[in-house]
Order: structure tokens, then C-alpha cells, then sequence
């Protein structure tokens, strides 16, 4: 089952594929083939982006990744830790989770915009503990 908002994006890119046809065989025989042919080019993009987009957002997320992990090792040096994203989405694919090994129950989500904007936007401390008890809580938001 696709989520709420592909099913809306693809209903959307119907309806307006439909009116365009629609348009172009409502309009006078001399200028029906060019809106046909503009119909038909949209068509293609539409289905060019459904098929791309997921494979363009996958390599951007590795390459956040690798982006998140060489900002660690600069700051965190000799140690280790496990990237996660959250998957839907509903869900910003470009903030990562991040989970310390000496650190065990802590959540730490950063935002990568790029390899020199990265800062840490959210914190899941266990149950009981504040947000500035972390080893490595920043306090610094985003620019």
C-alpha cells in the first residue's frame, strides 16, 4: 500500500495528465497536434520523476551519510556509533539518527545540509534524563 501523500501526488499528476488531453482535443484541429505533442512531453517528465525521485533521494542519503559520519569522526574521535534514518515519507530524509556505543538508550538526530551545515536538531534521552545530560548534547540550533 502506497502512503497517503504518493496516492495524492499521482491522483494530482492524473487529473491535470487527463486535462491536458482533454484541452488539447477540445482545441481546433491546426492547433490540436502541438498541445498533443505538450501533452504527451508532460506525460514523460511526470513519469521520468515518479521513477527517478526515489533513487535521487537514496543517493542523496548516502551521501549525507558519509557527510554526517566524517563530521563524527572530527568530532568524536575514537569512537563509535550506528546512522539510522526513519523510514516513510512523512519523515525528513535527510535527518539522520544517531546512537553512540558508549552512550546506549540516547538518540541524538542531526540535519546534514550540506558537509559544512550539520548540526544536531533533536535528542531522545531515556526515561528520566534531560536532554543536556548527554555526552554529546550540543546546544547550538541551526543557522
Amino acid at each position: 500500500m502506497q502512503h497517503p501523500i504518493t496516492v495524492m501526488e499521482v491522483i494530482v499528476s492524473l487529473v491535470f495528465i487527463i486535462g491536458t488531453f482533454v484541452i488539447s482535443f477540445l482545441l481546433p484541429k491546426k492547433n490540436r497536434k502541438i498541445y498533443l505533442i505538450i501533452a504527451s512531453l508532460l506525460t514523460v517528465l511526470l513519469l521520468l520523476f515518479f521513477v527517478i525521485r526515489p533513487y535521487w533521494v537514496d543517493s542523496q542519503v548516502s551521501k549525507k551519510m558519509e557527510q554526517l559520519n566524517q563530521y563524527l569522526r572530527d568530532k568524536y574521535p575514537n569512537q563509535e556509533w550506528t546512522i539510522s534514518k526513519r523510514e516513510g515519507r512523512q519523515y525528513n530524509p535527510y535527518h539522520l539518527e544517531i546512537e553512540f556505543e558508549n552512550e546506549k538508550g540516547w538518540t541524538y538526530t542531526y540535519s546534514v545540509t550540506n558537509e559544512k551545515n550539520i548540526c544536531q536538531i533533536a535528542w531522545t534521552p531515556p526515561e528520566g534524563k534531560f536532554p543536556d545530560e548527554g555526552k554529546h548534547f550540543q546546544s547550538n540550533h541551526c543557522k
